[in-house]
């Protein structure tokens, strides 16, 4: 039975043991996510297809480049096959390497500059965050780009995920001193070779994630999806080409979806308010804008969709109304 999450389903198609790797198949969904609520009301048909073709270039691509990944083979026009691994059964006491074969339950995430919308910005106005917390001298100003990629992790196993300190994230995923290096190195390497592909194409790669799995062998495997617009914050001509346009305007129309107030509150789930539907001159639009972001990172003509220069054009139209 597949495992259902906000914008990929998995399916187990082997599972993994402590001395053998699993296999999943990944099925990219036309939805998406935002406030951690979950999948949103209206799906963007395409979305999912053209997340996946992405995925499947940027795998090769590192592959190519030498960072091992957990991507097999594609096996549909959105599905992927993958390497498995175990969940650790519990955060009380972190895996260890010499398990084997688990996923690491935290996130890497690494920024290269600081458009609107980054949770930096917000952190740093409340001192939630310092910017020698994150290697910086000062504030940084919004649109700005970094003297050098950040870093910082984050927790995924939890209704709201947090950030953490490298300390907190080496305890949480298990890490011995070299695994954890690794982890920071092979960050900043798939940054880099995502990102001098984005501007090859004429694409900003402002920031992403990676998450990772422990092999039998002691190593890591680069898992998710990286470089694709549901893990990575993408821009053209200072237009996002994601779901921060939809975050945004659920702000903007005041149906944000206050999730971490609910879930502090304890309010069940059930009992979470439903959100407000787009408005219907946003699916096409939206459509159009993935599909012109598959074709312009991928170099693929699949649906003659227009230029990534009209379909953000056709983004600032709709936002402006």
């Amino acid at each position: 039975m597949p495992v259902l999450h906000a914008t990929k389903n998995l399916t187990v198609l082997r599972r993994p043991t402590a001395t053998s790797e699993g296999v999943g198949e990944f099925e990219y969904t036309d939805h998406y996510s935002v406030f951690h609520y979950g999948p949103m009301p209206d799906p963007i048909p395409g979305k999912g297809e053209a997340a996946c073709r992405m995925a499947v270039f940027n795998f090769e691509l590192l592959e190519a480049a030498g960072v091992r990944t957990h991507f097999r083979r594609q096996s549909a026009p959105n599905r992927i096959e993958v390497t498995l691994a175990r969940l650790p059964e519990t955060l009380d006491h972190p895996p260890t390497p010499q398990l084997g074969n688990y996923l690491l339950p935290l996130q890497v995430l690494f920024r290269n500059e600081l458009p609107p919308g980054s949770s930096v910005h917000r952190r740093l106005a409340s001192g939630d965050l310092s910017p020698a917390d994150i290697g910086l001298d000062a504030v940084p100003a919004v649109g700005e780009r970094l003297p050098r990629p950040t870093v910082e992790y984050a927790t995924t196993r939890e209704p709201v995920n947090r950030f953490l300190t490298p300390a907190d994230a080496q305890y949480l995923s298990g890490l011995d001193d070299r695994l954890f290096r690794t982890l920071r190195e092979t960050t900043l390497a798939v940054n880099s070779v995502l990102s001098d592909h984005a501007a090859r194409v004429g694409v900003n790669h402002c920031d992403g994630k990676t998450e990772y799995l422990v092999t039998d062998d002691q190593e890591l495997l680069l898992a998710d999806s990286p470089g694709t617009p549901d893990e990575s914050r993408l821009m053209f001509d200072g237009v996002h080409c994601g779901k921060q346009i939809l975050r945004d305007w659920y702000v903007r129309s005041g149906n944000e979806i206050p999730v971490g107030r609910l879930i502090a509150d304890g309010v069940p789930r059930s009992q979470w308010p439903r959100p407000a539907s787009l408005p219907p001159t946003f699916v096409p639009v939206m459509t159009d804008l993935y599909r012109a972001l598959c074709e312009t990172w991928t170099g693929e003509r699949r649906w003659s969709a227009p230029s990534l220069a009209a379909a953000t054009r056709a983004v600032l139209d709709l936002t402006d109304e």
